[in-house]
């Protein structure tokens, strides 16, 4: 029910209601009242969900009001009028009477009607006389018919002037045309909203009256899950590799030796990201000790020594060990873990999306490629690519897309060919380059969803 609508207003709407025949307007029902508009048509809305015991049909209406200068006028007088009544018989200076509040619009009106003349010859600098004896405030007259609900007797040429003046103006209303309805009453009977078992077991629902059933009415949500915005971005990454042909590399290996995570991706062994600050070390177990020998070997050689003339490691260590190597393209997208200081750049935790090619033959320019086609799916057209420094790919690039909404470029990745001093060790046949790039899912998320 509506919050000023109480049962007594309601009854006293019903009353009047019932006086009339044919129905009245909500507007006629308000001023009976003595109460605004607004409070009526919330009655309106309270007594139509009582169900009906009226029917109320919505209408607009136009008609004129004064504006806020117009009730003043309707008060005071008019601006002409205001200033004809302040000159005296012997004049007043011209520039004395701009000085009144009405003094410019009135003098001009004034002037218009012939009730003032005004003689720049005199003497003493220009006055004003007037020029008739007495005269008739028709403005004022006017806005006092509009003032009590008698605009009909004004002709619309009077109505459109005093609107141009901007004394009137015209609104439209809408409101309610109530009559009674099959179960009028002017007695307000609470409606049931609910059958219970009390009711059919004494019997008094036979005389209740019940709320018509809204079957129209929305039913209530059920509660179900919904799909983290993360999770929803990573199917969409994982459907564009698949679609560009690439195999899901498994990914279940939250824990990894440093082995596979920094020496077989020819990452030396004094390089900062080792250190404790960037990398989270577990103490049971603190060592691991199976790894492939010879593979291990190789990579101590490379790292001491060097050779052969200059990630997913361990996916690549396996694609080596087939008797007949195959071109492939891999690709992940799982949980990473760094042991950084949080704040809004950097969290502890992550998600890395990896991408690997491996074939004959593969240059910067394929590199280039198909990271162009891999953004182009996202979405991301504009492209930079930027010379960095990785231990493990050589040349290395990152690269950086143009942010319609920031307005600048932004790092989305980074990528790289890898270098032969990973690669051969693994056994992988010379001629066989690997590209690879990897991007953060939560960046792509914070600087373009």
């Amino acid at each position: 029910m509506h919050p000023m609508a109480d049962n007594g207003l309601l009854e006293s709407v019903l009353r009047l209601v019932e006086k009339v025949d044919g129905g009245t307007d909500s507007q006629d029902v308000a001023a009976d009242l003595g109460v605004d508009h607004q409070v009526i048509v919330g009655a309106v809305k309270s007594l139509q969900a009582l169900g009906e015991v009226i029917s109320a049909e919505q209408k607009s209406s136009r008609h004129w009001e004064l504006t806020g200068e117009g009730r003043e006028i309707a008060e005071q007088g008019s601006h002409e009028a205001r200033v004809f009544n302040a000159i005296p018989d012997e004049g007043l200076p011209q520039n004395q009477l701009m000085k009144m509040p009405s003094g410019k619009v009135g003098f001009s009106k004034a002037m218009s009607n012939k009730w003032i003349r005004l003689d720049k010859a005199h003497e003493g600098g220009p006055r004003v006389f007037k020029t008739v004896e007495a005269i008739e405030d028709t403005v004022r007259d006017k806005l006092q018919l509009v003032q009590k609900g008698q605009s009909a007797k004004l002709e619309d040429k009077e109505k459109n002037e005093l609107k141009k003046r901007k004394l009137l103006s015209e609104v439209t209303v809408k409101s309610y045309w109530i009559t009674k309805g099959s179960s009028f009453s002017t007695t307000i009977t609470k409606q049931e909203t609910e059958l219970t078992p009390e009711m059919i077991a004494s019997g008094s629902w036979k005389e209740k009256k019940f709320k018509p059933y809204n079957f129209e009415a929305m039913g209530v949500a059920p509660d179900c899950g919904h799909l983290h915005p993360l999770m929803k971005v990573r199917t969409q990454f994982r459907q564009i590799f698949l679609e560009m042909g690439f195999t899901e590399m498994p990914t279940n290996n939250f824990i990894e030796s440093s082995f596979w995570n920094f020496d077989s991706l020819f990452q030396p062994q004094q390089h900062p990201a080792r250190d404790q600050h960037d990398t989270f070390f577990i103490s049971d177990p603190a060592l691991a000790h199976e790894f492939p020998q010879d593979y291990l070997e190789r990579v101590k050689k490379v790292h001491s020594e060097g050779g052969y003339g200059s990630q997913g490691a361990r996916m690549l260590y396996k694609l080596a060990q087939q008797e007949k190597f195959t071109p492939v393209k891999y690709f992940s997208i799982d949980r990473v873990f760094r042991n950084e200081t949080l704040d809004a750049t950097h969290l502890a935790e992550f998600h890395q999306i990896e991408g690997v090619v491996a074939d004959y033959g593969l240059t910067l320019g394929n590199l280039m490629g198909i990271l162009h086609q891999f953004f182009t799916k996202l979405g991301i057209t504009k492209l930079r690519f930027k010379p960095a420094y990785n231990p493990y790919t050589e040349p290395s690039m990152e690269v950086f897309s143009y942010h319609e909404g920031l307005k600048k470029w932004v790092e989305v990745g980074n990528s790289g060919v890898f270098r032969p001093e990973m690669l051969l060790p693994m056994g992988l046949p010379e001629g066989v380059s690997v590209i690879a790039w990897g991007l953060s899912l939560e960046r792509y998320v914070d600087t373009h969803i």
